[in-house]
């Protein structure tokens, strides 16, 4: 199994070009819209709701049944991943439809789910204690956090980056160290900025729950970069393209998966044979949210289960 590599002698490397594959199953069922504010998203499609479903073993998937939905963790300020429109309380973006997408597949419409934001911090305890049944938000694979939860997939592979001012001076960097003592800002608990604290002890670091707050600190000059997922970081250089600029290169590789709680084998073996079998569905997802950036990727091949 690939592990994620941390930024320690890391410089950038080259961005990785992604093709794709993906599937649907089950009676259609129209999820979400144009992206609002989120992004120029293109139309997502439409996702066959599955009937007679049978998920023997799985407490979790018990559970939705018993409620007549499920409850999905989401993040709800990311454009074009996940992002919520607070003006129309449309929500878009690449992780909302994959979750999407997952809850069609078990047998529920979009309108049994039930979205609940989650901060990055929270995620392992909101899975812990059932307060969620599974979550679709920027969630890479690490094996801390595999002590506590599971995960299926990977359903996406992108990388840490830095976002900066377009006029900055740090719009050309070979090694994260050249961002020693400036100010780094990321979400608590996010994987990336763990790895600034733990090899760059020369960077300092500001932490929100949410990473539009650190956007707002990089636009006001509080802050010199933002730290995250490229993908992410692409979504909010594209609503300020005059004032941000994603670096070059990914300075790690990151593995998104579907977090479920720990021991739920049936529905990480369900979610991977969805994902494994995709046809078209991942590719359509794709080109409808990231993909309206201009960016090309692969669909990851699914780890195999422990």
């Amino acid at each position: 199994m690939r592990r994620t590599r941390t930024l320690a002698g890391l410089g950038i490397a080259t961005v990785a070009l992604f093709a794709l594959t993906a599937c649907n199953s089950g009676s259609p069922t129209s999820p979400g819209g144009d992206g609002g504010d989120g992004g120029d998203g293109g139309d997502a499609p439409a996702y066959e709701v599955a009937t007679d479903v049978q998920l023997e073993g799985s407490p979790t998937f018990d559970a939705m049944v018993e409620r007549g939905g499920p409850i999905i963790g989401v993040k709800e300020d990311q454009p074009n991943l996940g992002y919520l429109d607070v003006t129309t309380g449309e929500r878009s973006g690449f992780d909302i439809e994959i979750a999407r997408w997952i809850a069609a597949s078990l047998g529920f419409e979009e309108g049994d789910i039930t979205y609940e934001p989650i901060a990055s911090a929270n995620r392992e305890q909101a899975l812990v204690n059932g307060d969620i049944d599974y979550y679709v938000g920027t969630y890479s694979i690490t094996d801390s956090r595999k002590e506590q939860i599971d995960f299926a997939g990977p359903y996406f592979v992108t990388g840490q980056g830095f976002l900066v001012g377009a006029d900055s001076e740090m719009t050309e960097v070979s090694d994260v160290s050249d961002f020693n003592g400036m100010t780094v800002c990321s979400a608590t608990g996010s994987t990336p900025i763990q790895n600034i604290k733990d090899n760059y002890p020369e960077i300092k670091t500001q932490e929100y729950d949410i990473y539009s707050q650190c956007v707002e600190d990089l636009l006001s000059g509080k802050v010199d970069a933002v730290t995250t997922d490229a993908a992410i970081l692409i979504g909010y250089a594209a609503q300020n393209p005059d004032e941000l600029k994603v670096l070059d290169g990914l300075f790690t590789e990151e593995r998104y998966g579907v977090g479920i709680p720990k021991g739920d084998t049936a529905l990480l073996e369900h979610i991977n044979t969805l994902f494994t079998d995709g046809g078209d569905t991942w590719q359509a997802i794709f080109d409808a949210t990231l993909g309206q950036s201009g960016i090309s990727v692969d669909q990851p091949a699914v780890d195999p289960v422990e």
